[in-house]
């Protein structure tokens, strides 16, 4: 059986997914790097980096980036769709995400990574030039992918801009600044087989 690793409210929302509607049997191990304890040690056995997700395969091999794995359980299941019989956009719409908006998000998250000697402030202006990127990158992708998804077949491009457009306030300024892109995303995490999956890593607020 393959076993993911991954956190509510992660980027490894976008494989679960993927897997539920590939109807894939799968162990999940909840593990991050912020949460101590034996998933971490676990993950961490597999995957000296902790990153998630993680996925490792039947054989023992492992699978990381949210991409390469979105990619590979579309060449590994046909049948599910979730990659086109043409499937040159979506490769590329989601190493652009990987690229773009997920580079972007790791500044935001992690500022003084980026500077030497970084205080508060200079924290807060990396945050402020990086987050207005990030909105950039998320227009563009809007224009130039959007046309390639189906949210009424979800597929791996959709997943993923499902997942990653819920970080550093991306579907706030996609809602004002791309109404209908913003309606095909909430319409991919609509979908039956998966909308659980959306629903216990962002729950709806009261």
């Amino acid at each position: 059986m393959l076993t993911l690793y991954g956190a509510k409210g992660s980027g490894a929302a976008a494989p679960e997914a993927a897997l539920r509607i590939a109807d894939v049997p799968f162990r999940w191990v909840e593990a991050a790097s912020w949460e101590p304890g034996e998933g971490l040690e676990e993950l961490k056995r597999v995957n000296p980096l902790a990153q998630i997700p993680t996925l490792v395969l039947e054989d023992g091999s492992v699978m990381t980036e949210s991409a390469a794995i979105l990619i590979w359980l579309g060449q590994r299941y046909p049948k599910s769709r979730l990659m086109p019989a043409e499937p040159a956009q979506a490769i590329r719409g989601l190493v652009y995400i990987a690229a773009n908006c997920y580079a972007a998000i790791g500044i935001i998250d992690y500022p003084a990574r980026y500077c030497a000697p970084c205080d508060d402030a200079m924290s807060e202006r990396i945050r402020a030039g990086a987050r207005t990127r990030l909105h950039e990158y998320w227009r563009l992708f809007a224009d130039q992918f959007g046309p390639h998804m189906k949210p009424d077949h979800p597929a791996a491009l959709d997943l993923l801009a499902a997942v990653v457009s819920r970080w550093s306030g991306a579907r706030a300024h996609l809602k004002e600044k791309r109404a209908e892109f913003h309606a095909m995303l909430e319409k991919v995490e609509a979908d039956p087989r998966i909308a659980g999956i959306f629903q216990r890593h962002w729950p709806a607020k009261a």
